[in-house]
């Protein structure tokens, strides 16, 4: 998940996710940088009502859910958005800004406070899993991993 301090920040993401849409050939509308946009300021796992709550309460935006369904399938069908299935929420990727390829993600996910931290998985350590899966007798179907956690901040405050 990418995390962001201010306004300069989500602009300048804003600005990579644009360029890399046009680059694909599809268009980064307001609305799509909007949902994108709520995503990189709540800084957490978050679902598609959470995305409408915030843009009526916060950005003064009034975005149906349905419409955000789609904004965020199409995020995620342009690796700029990462489902989380484990929680049914979704976080902004950790690498809208780099230019890289990127590797297959595992997510940490807060089971308390739903904070998500992004690592990544290395190239060895992918060809592992897929190995073992085939030899288990199934197709991977996505190497994206999600572990259920607790924060340190959660752990603190539960001590």
């Amino acid at each position: 998940m990418t995390s962001v301090d201010t306004l300069d920040q989500v602009s300048e993401i804003l600005s990579h996710a644009e360029k890399k849409c046009v680059a694909r050939g599809v268009r980064l509308t307001d609305k799509r940088k909007l949902v994108l946009s709520s995503l990189l300021q709540m800084n957490k796992a978050v679902s598609a009502y959470d995305i409408v709550d915030y843009c009526k309460k916060q950005l003064g935006e009034i975005v149906p859910a349905m419409s955000v369904y789609r904004i965020l399938d199409f995020l995620q069908e342009q690796q700029l958005v990462h489902k989380l299935n484990l929680v049914n929420k979704y976080v902004a990727c950790c690498e809208i800004a780099c230019d890289h390829s990127h590797e297959v993600s595992q997510f940490l996910i807060c089971s308390s406070c739903h904070k998500v931290k992004e690592i990544k998985l290395g190239k060895i350590t992918e060809a592992e899993l897929r190995r073992d899966v085939e030899e288990a007798g199934f197709k991977l179907v996505s190497p994206q991993l999600e572990i259920n956690c607790l924060c340190e901040e959660c752990v603190k405050a539960s001590n």
